[in-house]
């Protein structure tokens, strides 16, 4: 799993829920394990909960920095960042490295885990849910000009929102 080496003040509490289905028929997966771990220490276990029948395990209190953090734009990130991992008997394990934990909300994480090939393959496939546009290292945005040439082809991008109508 990627090294994101997050260190941040989390006095908060924000919830974990999860939904397990099977990719192929929609169908929920039952038992299936949501281990929860720490995103610089993959081997730190903050808690693992199952699904029940539905293919949805309960609500769980997760750290979250304060929600003050996310009212006013500023440089420190709003919420916290977990590594989960899923797991189910006849399935491949599905890894998630980057779920963001907000205060006082409910994150929910849709899994749909496809069942394993007849080789008994063990591999695990990692989906890495990259740092929010605001707090992630990202190129600055290409300027443009305010005012667009109206007779060239392609896309147009206005200033403000403009809602067409009929005349």
């Amino acid at each position: 799993m990627p090294s994101l080496q997050i260190t941040q003040d989390l006095p908060d509490r924000g919830l974990f829920r999860a939904n397990i289905t099977s990719r192929l028929g929609a169908r929920p997966i039952e038992n299936a394990t949501v281990r929860i771990s720490n995103i610089n220490d993959p081997n730190i276990v903050i808690d693992e909960i199952t699904t029940d029948q539905n293919g949805q395990t309960d609500s769980i209190e997760l750290a979250a920095p304060p929600v003050e953090y996310s009212l006013e734009p500023n440089d420190t990130q709003p919420y916290s960042v977990y590594n989960i991992q899923v797991s189910a008997p006849g399935y491949e394990t599905q890894n998630f490295s980057g779920a963001e934990i907000l205060s006082g909300q409910t994150a929910l994480q849709d899994v749909q885990m496809l069942p394993l090939e007849r080789t008994e393959s063990d591999t695990a496939q990692l989906y890495v849910i990259p740092p929010h546009t605001l707090y992630g290292d990202y190129p600055p945005k290409i300027p443009e000009d305010e005012i667009k040439d109206v007779t060239q082809t392609g896309e147009i991008v206005l200033s403000r929102v403009v809602i067409p109508s009929a005349v």
